[in-house]
């Protein structure tokens, strides 16, 4: 009979590894050298970020805190730290064409070149003409509070660039995700 304890033993593997990989990018981005670095290497810590936590969101207790901060979080948090953070690693996995975090961009063509109603397709169908939303986080090290704004695209055509830039800044924007994905996964850690 298949045990139902949390972690099990592939779960315990594969969360060391995710959690480890996922902690050392974090600390790497946060400290000004890396913003000073080249933006291909930037890009690519960024991606492993959105990957591994993509990658983690198939765990289920990190399903069932989504599912807590839609009821208890404000508006759009839950949404932003699932669906907009799979977008972005869905978009950077299947278009793989780009270098640094301000040249990707995607258009309704291209991202249903093979089939529509995906996940980047449907994202973008239910976020495009939406408001923006406001957020701020604090760096305690630096002492310094920053604000950003999460812009969806006005349209969302087969004529319309979107550029990830725009709806989501390099460095401030990455920050501010790598915040919010370590306040989700933290929840599943006992000890650090």
């Amino acid at each position: 009979m298949k045990s139902f304890t949390r972690p099990n033993q592939a779960e315990i593997q594969f969360l060391n590894m995710s959690y480890n990989k996922f902690y050392d990018v974090f600390e790497e981005a946060f400290k000004e050298e890396f913003w000073e670095e080249d933006a291909m290497y930037r890009f690519s810590k960024i991606n492993i970020a959105f990957s591994i936590y993509s990658e983690l969101l198939n765990y289920e207790p990190i399903k069932w805190v989504l599912k807590e901060m839609k009821e208890k979080r404000p508006p759009m948090e839950a949404q932003i730290g699932s669906e907009l953070f799979k977008f972005i690693r869905n978009v950077l996995a299947h278009f793989p064409y780009f270098e640094s975090w301000n040249e990707v961009w995607i258009n309704k063509s291209i991202v249903n070149w093979h089939k529509p109603g995906l996940t980047i397709d449907r994202f973008l169908s239910k976020y495009a003409g939406r408001e923006e939303i406001k957020y701020r986080f604090w760096e305690a090290d630096k002492k310094k509070m920053t604000y950003l704004s999460i812009t969806f695209p006005e349209s969302y055509s087969d004529d319309t660039k979107i550029y990830l830039h725009k709806i989501l800044s390099e460095k401030d924007g990455v920050k501010f995700s790598l915040i919010l994905m370590k306040q989700i996964i933290d929840t599943q850690v006992i000890s650090i």
